[in-house]
Parts: C-alpha cells; structure tokens; sequence
C-alpha cells in the first residue's frame, strides 16, 4: 500500500469518527425534551448527512480516478514526469504551463476522448490548478462511463 493510499485510509477512519460523533450527539439532543435541542440535533444529523455524502463522492472520486489511471498505464498513455523540479521537490511552475498548452490542445482537438481529459487533468495539477485538474478529472470518468473511447485507428 502506497504512502498516499495509508494518508487516506486515515482520514476515512478519522472522518468515520468524527461522523460517528456527530450523529450519536444529534441522537442524544432530538431525544431531548427542549424545541431548541431537537433543532441543534436536526442540524448535527443534516452536518453529519452531507458529511457522509462528500466523504463518499471523494472516495467514488479517487477510486474512478485511480482506474483511469491504471488502464492509461496498461495502455502506455500516462505523461511521464520529465519536469523540472525546486530543490524543494515543486514542480518548476513555467515548464508545467508549457507542457500545459499540448495537453489542452489534445482535449479541444478531440473533445469526447477521455484519455485526453484525463491528461490535461494531470496537467492542470502539475500547473497548481486543484479546481480545474479535478473538473477535467471528473470530465474524464463521465466521457469513460458513457462509453465515449477515442480511440484513433
């Protein structure tokens, strides 16, 4: 198990806490005879509710990522990482933004072909765009799932 994997397995479990928190306090303040108590605990289970919710579309979210990733692997499709880096290990912002322009030419040039979408993602990230790398990320699993292949030849 990669390093990675072992950081978000412990935030799952910390976060499971926490939302077991959360929902056995609500429990105990709707139970309470106090109009007032029932509303702080409405507002913990809703707090606990969409919690849980984001908890799992991120997991959804890394998991579908990860299998794209995995096939683009197989598949010999995946950038390698030839970028410059900081003596501090940061990905050396110009060069990213270079090599951000062909990633972003290939999904305007073929707009339905996940595997493109998937690579810009990972040049968003590299370029420091979070925000953007994940929209094309979940562009990427969307055209996937829909069957939408790409393939040239």
């Amino acid at each position: 198990m990669t390093r990675t994997k072992l950081w978000v397995a412990a935030v799952v479990v910390l976060g499971l806490f926490f939302l077991g928190l959360v929902v056995s306090r609500g429990v105990l303040f709707l139970v309470q005879p106090e109009p007032a108590a029932k509303g702080i605990g409405a507002a913990f289970l809703v707090i606990g509710a969409v919690g849980a919710w984001t908890m799992w579309r991120e997991i959804v979210f890394g998991f579908a990522s990860q299998r794209l990733a995995a096939i683009l692997e197989k598949e010999g499709g995946l950038p390698e990482d030839t970028l410059p880096r900081t003596p501090g290990g940061r990905i050396v912002r110009s060069a990213a933004d270079e090599q951000f322009a062909r990633y972003q030419a290939e999904a305007e040039a073929a707009p339905e072909d996940w595997r493109v979408w998937y690579r810009l993602s990972l040049a968003y990230d590299a370029a420091g765009d979070r925000r953007r790398a994940r929209r094309a990320a979940r562009t990427a699993i969307s055209l996937e799932k829909s069957g939408a292949e790409g393939r040239v030849g």
